[in-house]
């Protein structure tokens, strides 16, 4: 008889777009060797309405500290400036991270000597990596400078503290906006 392997614990901070996405795909497609174990967002509505979609309302979490405490691997899905310091706490904990809000990470050196310390590892996704190289390997052609447009639905704003600070109500943008336009800085 085969024995079973411990699935790795998951514990996902971020019920976005990005956050959910991973969440389900991983209950779907990933159930033998991970499972969901706890969900998080600022905005509590979205963490339970997450739950309630994938049938275990009992995951949803009221702090990160009960994510990191329920979980073997944090998932972060913020793109805060809370975002650095989740990945530290987490880091503290002794947790893998995988990083999906890549660029809070610049200048943030100091995290991956840290997971070294804790023998936790600091994921970044290989479409961050790629990017990477490619703003390396134009630099390298004499391009000093790139622009990047993303586009998303208004609904994926919501809460965002920036637009907060602007005074920018997501709900009711109707037509494409430019809501920042700076440096990745």
């Amino acid at each position: 008889m085969a024995s079973k392997t411990r699935r790795i614990k998951v514990g996902v901070i971020g019920c976005g777009a990005i956050g959910s996405r991973i969440a389900i795909s991983t209950t779907k497609e990933l159930k033998d060797h991970f499972m969901i174990s706890a969900l998080y967002d600022i905005d509590p509505a979205r963490s339970s309405s997450l739950a309630g979609r994938m049938r275990r309302p009992v995951l949803a979490r009221r702090s990160v500290s009960e994510v990191l405490a329920a979980s073997d691997l944090v998932v972060e899905a913020i793109n805060t400036d809370a975002t650095r310091n989740i990945v530290r706490q987490a880091l503290l904990k002794k947790k893998s991270v995988l990083v999906m809000s890549v660029g809070r990470l610049l200048e943030e050196g100091s995290l991956f000597s840290l997971a070294e310390r804790n023998r936790a590892a600091l994921l970044i996704p290989s479409g961050a990596i790629a990017g990477l190289d490619a703003i390396k390997a134009a630099r390298l052609a004499g391009i000093r400078s790139a622009t990047l447009a993303t586009t998303k639905p208004p609904s994926g704003f919501k809460g965002s503290p920036y637009l907060k600070e602007k005074g920018i109500d997501p709900a009711l943008i109707r037509r494409d906006t430019v809501i920042f336009e700076g440096s990745v800085r």
